[in-house]
């Protein structure tokens, strides 16, 4: 990178829902606890994504909306980092906005949430969730049961449940409990059960290729560096965004990577699962080979059943 003047003021550019300014706060509290001599503010932004909610993101350009309005932010000068959901971020990453770090990876499950007071799914009415990718696996799981799309924020989609719209959420683990919700929690599904998207439970810190980042040394965490990139090397193979039905999820075991995916062709139906195993310093490697190989399968296969 190169080098520019020190500044004593570090802004951070957050979408402005309850949970993402949360994960900018916890960004911001890190960089304060180890250099208490800057100056840290968040600065919060409305994103396409967050305004178009009647219809679902394959519809309307995928997960870019979530972060076009912090990319001009940053390229403008009025940040110098923003903090993303790494599940939100599409793959394709701009030069000069680099990818600086990975928090530690909080749960990255997903679960399923019941109106309050509820201790059942309601068959009558459909469960609720936010992408193709858990509508897919779910079929699997509750084949009796209508998914339907939801969309808005975290609390928007559970007061839609609470007020009895639905029978239950799929949600990610990791926002209810950076959000203390962990006690709406009502199952968790295994990642047998429901593969987690790319980069699930972990938090991405970007910023500009022209600035130096020094008060975010020992932020990055390496076994989610590792898994995230190998996720997202998959991801990007098979050219899946995050409406796009295709999962990674990667786990750090010694001086391994064992990684597995999910990849569905929407033109027949076809999905297939499968799983890699090799060394954590070949992660984007491991990604890109197993996304092949899935691919290869598919490929090769003209008719049978519907997944591996």
């Amino acid at each position: 990178m190169v080098k520019t003047e020190v500044q004593n003021k570090v802004i951070i550019g957050s979408r402005e829902s309850r949970l993402a300014v949360l994960q900018s706060e916890m960004v911001r509290d890190y960089i304060k606890t180890q250099h208490p001599e800057l100056d840290v503010e968040i600065l919060t932004m409305k994103t396409t994504g967050d305004k178009i909610l009647d219809r679902t993101l394959d519809k309307v350009g995928g997960k870019g909306l979530f972060v076009k309005e912090l990319d001009k932010a940053l390229l403008e000068g009025r940040t110098m980092l923003s903090v993303h959901s790494l599940k939100d971020m599409p793959m394709e990453v701009p030069g000069e906005l680099p990818l600086l770090a990975f928090s530690k990876r909080e749960d990255p499950r997903d679960v399923l949430v019941f109106p309050e007071g509820v201790g059942e799914l309601d068959p009558t009415k459909p469960l609720g969730c936010s992408s193709l990718r858990r509508t897919l696996q779910l079929k699997e799981l509750y084949p009796e049961m209508e998914v339907k799309s939801i969309r808005g924020n975290l609390q928007t989609r559970l007061q839609k449940l609470d007020n009895g719209e639905y029978s239950g959420l799929i949600l990610a683990a990791a926002g209810l409990k950076r959000l203390g919700l962990g006690n709406r929690i009502c199952r968790y599904f295994s990642e047998d059960e429901i593969l987690p998207a790319a980069g699930q439970g972990i938090l991405a810190v970007q910023g500009r290729q022209d600035l130096t980042y020094d008060y975010l040394e020992g932020y990055r965490d390496e076994k989610a560096w590792i898994a995230g990139s190998a996720e997202r090397a998959f991801v990007k193979y098979l050219n899946g965004g995050c409406s796009s039905p295709v999962a990674a999820f990667g786990v750090v075991e010694g001086d391994e990577l064992f990684l597995r995916g999910l990849y569905y062709r929407e033109c027949d139906g076809r999905y297939f699962k499968d799983s890699i195993r090799g060394p954590k310093s070949e992660a984007e490697k491991l990604g890109r080979d197993l996304a092949k190989r899935m691919q290869d399968m598919y490929d090769n296969i003209k008719t049978g059943g519907t997944s591996l």
